[in-house]
């Protein structure tokens, strides 16, 4: 498996469109991973706190369990990888209602490294960015292309240090290894999907998949999701099902809320979470050569009072709110307007001065 992740990292070409954005790219508030890279000298933090109540009625258990997770991810030598760190340190309370015994287990139930790198891009090409001039529905609606993926890949390591009570007899490291897909349904919904092998090479190795839809509001600072994970494995299997929302407080904080449950009764779960995510930007775009640029890479010729206008229209911005990375909310009506009117004064333009002149 060694061998397999560094074949892996260095047979990925050193190319990468930009995964940089304005805004803070988190996979907070559920466990599910975007495909997304967070950019270039990015660095992430994600950390929350957790309770979750489970009972066990075939062991007559019922437990606490207080807890924080955190997630370090860092964008790694270019745009489209990324090293990250996931731990969850928890304490959980067990007692046992028929003996009237209590137990109290600590340490780590998620301690993992790991590399992510986007293979495909669906969003590569700018001429799939470009609104409808015509139609605001075209613009909004749901089209069965937009199921089409980006697809990212992840390797990496679950580390078991110490007697780890919750991971007995587990060698001190162990692989995983996930693909990772999202889907822009809509401007305000988004699919991910993630299947994970884990724990590789341990006698409880575990297969689990995770589903995931999040719908931006009319302000798009706010947004909710719902989530679907399951687990297979000789040690534990479960399906889990959690919700909740996230709000932008900046373009690099976010803060979010969400609870969640089991489907079973062995054990049987309900836990909660809150957090948030704070970005550190050392982001620098690449400078590029005027030679090497394509046509319109340099932008056109700047117009009188350009400023002004790009000032009053962050102003706009900051005031209505702008969504997370994944939402893209597209042009109004009135802009779709505007847009039409500057296509046409371009193609008159384009007309008028396309003739040739004779010597």
């Amino acid at each position: 498996m060694k061998n397999y992740l560094l074949t892996l990292i260095f047979a990925l070409p050193f190319i990468g469109t930009s995964q940089y954005t304005d805004v803070i790219n988190s996979n907070r508030p559920g466990l599910s991973v975007s495909a997304y890279a967070v950019g270039r000298n990015v660095l992430q933090v994600e950390a929350g706190v957790l309770y979750e109540q489970r009972d066990h009625t075939l062991l007559n258990t019922k437990s606490n369990i207080w807890g924080s997770d955190i997630s370090l991810r860092y964008g790694l030598l270019f745009e489209r990888l990324e090293l990250n760190y996931e731990g969850t340190f928890v304490n959980q309370n067990i007692t046992y209602t028929s003996l009237d015994v209590t137990e109290n287990l600590t340490d780590f139930s998620r301690n993992r490294v790991g590399l992510k790198y986007l293979l495909y891009d669906r969003f590569k090409n700018p001429e799939r960015n470009k609104p409808n001039l015509y139609s605001w529905k075209a613009n909004y609606g749901f089209k069965f292309k937009n199921l089409i993926p980006s697809v990212s890949l992840y390797g990496g390591a679950t580390f078991n240090l110490g007697d780890n009570p919750f991971y007995l007899g587990d060698p001190t490291v162990s692989y995983r290894g996930m693909v990772i897909t999202q889907s822009r349904l809509t401007p305000r919904f988004v699919l991910i999907t993630n299947i994970a092998y884990d724990r590789i090479t341990t006698d409880y190795p575990e297969l689990s998949y995770l589903v995931s839809f999040s719908h931006a509001f009319r302000n798009p600072k706010w947004s909710a999701f719902v989530e679907n994970q399951g687990i297979q494995s000789d040690r534990y299997s479960d399906v889990l099902i959690r919700g909740g929302v996230a709000h932008l407080l900046t373009d690099d904080l976010q803060v979010d809320f969400n609870l969640g449950a089991s489907f079973k009764n062995t054990p049987s779960r309900i836990f909660i979470t809150a957090g948030g995510s704070y970005r550190f930007d050392f982001h620098k775009d690449k400078l590029k050569a005027i030679d090497e640029q394509g046509a319109g890479e340099n932008g056109e010729p700047i117009k009188k009072n350009a400023m002004k206008k790009k000032e009053k229209e962050e102003g706009k911005k900051k005031k209505n709110g702008s969504g997370a990375e994944d939402i893209d909310l597209g042009p109004s009506k009135k802009q779709l307007k505007k847009l039409k009117k500057e296509e046409r004064k371009k193609k008159k333009n384009k007309e008028r001065g396309s003739g040739a002149i004779d010597f």
